[in-house]
């Protein structure tokens, strides 16, 4: 079975917390009500919020992390910002609650996404749930998350897999341009020694033509000569 994200690990444990500390500034308040000494709950209260502010900065850090290191995808990112920021609001109204400044929030998870608190007030942590998550548990919510997160990966792998194919395409391509470059290289080389090489007959052929219009000239000469030594000589 595959390990579950530890970014959705620590943001549930984040949420229990939350939670649990909505249900002991409602004991609290219950025990003022009733004439009791809350004292020794508000020191777990103060302990508790301070440990939920350092939950919330380590998921930030993890985010950031993450996103840096492009181990998730952008909308994945931007969706667990959402929770972070969901997470920063719910922190803020629980120290309001505690302190006093505002009525305590209702600590159930279904009272918090049906939408209402009993005394009527808006409440902070309310978060307006898709119908793919609405009566689903933080389990099942995490599994879908989990497999969202699966299908993601396995995308990545594909688009890498295909990057990796035309990098080796490119790569065979330009070797194949190297070597018709050093062919056309040496063609280009073999044209000039050829060139060269017909330049140098051309002369010879040239000087082979003068020379044998010179012969011909003196051939001509002499078989003059001689007839003119025949008549002269011939008897009449």
């Amino acid at each position: 079975m595959m390990s579950q994200d530890p970014w959705l690990q620590n943001y549930d444990a984040t949420c229990r917390l939350a939670q649990e500390i909505a249900e002991n500034i409602h004991e609290r308040n219950r025990q003022q009500r009733t004439g009791g000494n809350p004292a020794k709950i508000n020191m777990t209260l103060r302990a508790s919020l301070q440990k939920l502010k350092q939950n919330i900065a380590q998921l930030k850090e993890g985010l950031l992390r993450s996103s840096s290191s492009r181990r998730i995808m952008q909308s994945e990112a931007d969706r667990r910002q959402n929770l972070i920021d969901n997470l920063l609001t719910r922190e803020k109204q629980l120290n309001a609650t505690f302190k006093g400044d505002v009525t305590e929030p209702e600590p159930s998870r279904s009272t918090l996404m049906s939408g209402g608190a009993a005394a009527g007030t808006a409440n902070p942590w309310l978060v307006e749930e898709s119908e793919e998550t609405k009566g689903l548990s933080f389990g099942e919510i995490k599994q879908q998350q989990q497999r969202i997160i699966e299908v993601q990966d396995a995308g990545l792998d594909a688009l890498a897999a295909v990057i990796s194919r035309q990098k080796i395409m490119g790569q065979e391509i330009g070797n194949e341009l190297d070597e018709q470059n050093e062919i056309i290289d040496d063609l280009a080389h073999l044209v000039d020694k050829t060139d060269g090489r017909i330049r140098n007959e051309t002369r010879r052929v040239k000087l082979v033509e003068t020379k044998s219009a010179s012969c011909g000239m003196l051939v001509v000469i002499v078989l003059l000569l001689i007839a003119i030594v025949v008549i002269a000589v011939w008897p009449v």
